[in-house]
């Protein structure tokens, strides 16, 4: 039997986390049914549209601007929640690669002396973990490898978050240099000692991202300088709202913190609890909070 509304699950740890908590919340507190699947940003834009999504936990910006310029602003079909969680995106390097290799900014990265170190293939050319390959940030990431240059000289690494983060855990263990594509709120910054490198504040005219859905937009897109300050809204369907007005009123009053989300990411990649019961654990301690939430 089909459920009454789907909730698109990105693949990171606290987008998995919320969307499995605002599944149990919305089943608690109104009475419907819930399911819960796994969705790319652009996918998840679309079927919010036509409807076949309600809501999406964590709609990044600026990462997603180029969609939400589409869905939010142009086509008035999704809508992002006024509340939204500050953020911080670049790159991070383990102590090894900062302090015995002076990895300290992103212009480091043009420096072959500097970024040999980097290098496990023995190839010569150091290695960066840029993202996963699903992610908007991970194109972005491969505007700004050509932007800054450095794309020439650093295989730019993508892969699951996890591999990723069991990489980043090695690294720090075996004191091995390692830079790699970091994001706040999240857990790396609970479990480690990590440094973030340093980069030119952000110029909106050294950033002209084109829209994902052309196939040359990498090519065409430039980002010089640091990323734009960060947040993220949960997202939802505008023809839903209307709908049930009542879950568009809940998800309006969803106040999650910086920590609650850096806990979730820690739960999920450290703890190695599964999103379904952390998710089961959080809506029992919060109940009250949420039943505020669900109050008209």
């Amino acid at each position: 039997m089909a459920a009454d509304l789907v909730i698109a699950m990105p693949n990171w740890p606290s987008g998995q986390a919320t969307a499995n908590i605002l599944k149990l919340a919305i089943e608690n507190e109104f009475g419907l049914s819930a399911e819960v699947r796994e969705l790319g940003a652009l996918n998840a834009f679309n079927k919010l549209e036509s409807g076949e999504v309600a809501i999406h936990p964590e709609a990044w910006r600026p990462n997603f601007d180029t969609i939400i310029d589409k869905f939010v602003t142009k086509n008035k079909t999704v809508v992002l929640t006024k509340h939204s969680v500050a953020a911080w995106q670049g790159f991070c390097a383990t102590p090894a690669a900062a302090n015995a290799d002076g990895i300290k900014a992103i212009e480091d990265l043009n420096d072959p002396a500097k970024t040999k170190a980097l290098d496990t293939d023995g190839d010569g050319r150091g290695e960066i973990w840029i993202g996963s390959p699903t992610w908007l940030s991970t194109g972005i990431e491969k505007v700004r490898a050509n932007s800054y240059g450095y794309a020439k000289s650093i295989a730019l690494i993508e892969t699951e978050e996890e591999v990723a983060m069991a990489a980043v855990d090695a690294a720090i263990a075996t004191d091995r240099p390692m830079v790699f594509w970091c994001y706040a709120p999240h857990h790396v910054f609970k479990l480690h000692d990590v440094v973030r490198l340093t980069e030119p504040p952000h110029d909106g005219s050294k950033w002209k991202i084109v829209a994902p859905s052309d196939p040359m937009w990498i090519s065409k897109s430039t980002a010089l300088g640091a990323w734009d300050a960060a947040r993220f809204h949960i997202a939802y369907g505008a023809a839903f709202a209307k709908d049930h007005p009542d879950i568009a009123r809940f998800l309006e009053k969803v106040d999650l913190s910086t920590d609650e989300v850096a806990n979730m990411s820690y739960a999920l990649e450290v703890e190695r609890q599964s999103p379904a019961d952390y998710a089961k654990k959080w809506v029992e301690a919060e109940k009250a909070r949420i039943d505020g939430w669900a109050k008209p």
